[in-house]
């Protein structure tokens, strides 16, 4: 029994052996992580003494413990103390670090101040482009999901942009990169769910300039096939909404519907040749089969440019979708992790812009099959009328001089009408004369001749007296005498009547 017993321990020691040793070469060694948080104590491995830097750990370990109040004291008494240190570009920082950590509304919004005042007061140093990449990422923890407000999207995307500008040669770079990605995916979204819904109401002049603009702007996207795909659609729409219109003449109606037709072909040919690995491809090919149209085949290039996308990307579980409905933020799971981000925008493209292209469209195919019209003959300048660039004014006529003047040249239209060729002036001149076409100079005419004079008073007889006299005008008359009365005088007048009883 005890040799039995012996055995069966024996086997039972063995077999647990060699489960433990099956585990531990089934497990597997971690991974280190790498050193993604940015406000983790950079000198905690730096061994002095000095006071400075005594004050700056203690202050990296109460943030590290959640202190925020404690580790911003520290900081600010070692600022004020140590104006010199060499620490003060790390502390200055972890001010800001402090905020961002502590979260909320009003503390992300000093973190920003916090690291833009440091930006500003050390652009060369390389924790500048630490701090600008902080920035960014306040903004994208406050980001929402698609369907909400964009505004923090926007402000990230603004951020990350200056970030890559800005600090080219950072470490940080291809950290910002896929924040950058990040966010494209999420305002792409929200672009490409606008333009499906504006084609769903029909309103295709608004769905084309949404999707475009996707298109245009963030060609990362993970959905871009859907969006050439329903830009095609657009384009298909608006051929069946001509070729069902009613009063529409039959040649202007094939005409519009073949234009609208190239432009959905199109659409679907660039599925294909930009995103040939995309999960919407085949449904591009069909349509183009459908409508009679050459398929396109793509370049090595951009198959293997789309493989490397699609592979990047990560599926969405089920977990993630489960999370979608608590987690207040977007989920980037299918972000591209691989190509560079556009930097700036392109332009949008605008509803206005594609109906006045609808309309361009329009009249081509109105106007196409007639001549065209001829140019309207110069009509000859009026009486009154400048001369004209189509129909400019006769030059003057040098003419050979008249006899008996020394002028080698004659007048052809003088200010008063007068001169050689006065009559027959240009009628386009800018001054025209002011009297009548014949200045002949009429004969002088010979004075009138005068009166005869009658003498009717005979020698020795007195003239006759005029008729108005009488016998009194031979005497003198005497003159009136003035009124001196009102005039002003110097001597004292006599007083009459009244007058001289009143003393005044």
């Amino acid at each position: 029994m005890n040799r039995l017993s012996n055995k069966i321990t024996a086997a039972a020691l063995a077999v647990l052996l060699m489960t433990s040793a099956s585990a531990f070469a089934r497990e597997k060694k971690p991974k280190k992580k790498k050193n993604q948080d940015l406000s983790a104590n950079p000198l905690a491995n730096v061994n002095s003494k000095q006071p400075d830097k005594e004050l700056f750990d203690k202050a990296m370990l109460a943030l590290k413990k959640g202190r925020f109040d404690v580790a911003r004291l520290d900081l600010q008494t070692m600022l004020n103390t140590y104006p010199d240190s060499e620490y003060r570009m790390r502390a200055k920082l972890a001010v800001g670090d402090s905020w961002f950590k502590e979260g909320g509304t009003a503390a992300l919004t000093q973190a920003e101040a916090e690291y833009e005042d440091f930006i500003t007061f050390f652009p060369n140093a390389p924790e500048a482009a630490e701090a600008q990449m902080k920035v960014g990422d306040i903004y994208y923890q406050q980001m929402e999901k698609p369907d909400r407000d964009f505004t923090n999207a926007l402000n990230a995307e603004k951020q990350y942009r200056k970030m890559l500008n800005m600090f080219p040669d950072s470490t940080l770079i291809p950290r910002a990169k896929q924040k950058l990605r990040d966010v494209q995916e999420v305002l792409a979204e929200r672009e490409t769910q606008i333009g499906l819904y504006y084609e769903s109401r029909e309103n295709y002049s608004a769905s084309i300039a949404r999707l475009q603009t996707v298109v245009d702007t963030y060609p990362l996207y993970s959905k871009s096939d859907l969006a050439l795909l329903n830009i095609g659609d657009a384009y298909a729409g608006e051929a069946h909404a001509v070729q069902i219109a009613p009063n529409l003449p039959g040649a202007v109606r094939e005409r519009l519907r073949s234009m609208y037709q190239d432009k959905a072909a199109a659409a679907y040919a660039k599925v294909i040749t930009r995103y040939p690995m995309a999960p919407r491809v085949e449904d591009a090919r069909d349509r183009l089969v459908a409508m009679n149209r050459p398929v396109p085949e793509p370049t090595k290039e951009a198959v293997a440019e789309s493989e490397a996308e699609e592979q990047s990307r990560q599926p969405i579980r089920f977990t993630d979708r489960t999370l979608d409905l608590i987690r207040h933020g977007p989920t980037v799971v299918e972000a591209v992790h691989v190509g560079d981000p556009s930097l700036e925008d392109p332009g949008r493209t605008l509803a206005p812009s594609v109906t006045k292209e609808n309309l361009a469209m329009y009249n081509s195919a109105v106007n196409e099959g007639k001549p065209a019209e001829a140019a309207a003959a110069p009509k000859p300048t009026g009486a009154n009328e400048p001369p004209r660039s189509d129909a400019p004014s006769t030059a003057p006529v040098m003419s050979a001089p008249d006899a008996g003047t020394g002028v080698g040249v004659s007048i052809v239209s003088a200010p008063n009408g007068t001169g050689a060729n006065a009559s027959g002036g240009d009628p386009n001149a800018v001054v025209k004369p002011v009297g009548p076409s014949n200045t002949a100079i009429p004969a002088a005419e010979a004075p009138a001749p005068a009166p005869d004079q009658v003498n009717d008073i005979k020698p020795g007889q007195a003239p006759a007296a005029p008729a108005t006299a009488n016998a009194n005008d031979g005497k003198k008359k005497k003159a009136p005498k003035a009124d001196l009365g009102d005039e002003s005088s110097s001597r004292k007048k006599k007083k009459k009547g009244l007058g001289k009883i009143n003393p005044f």
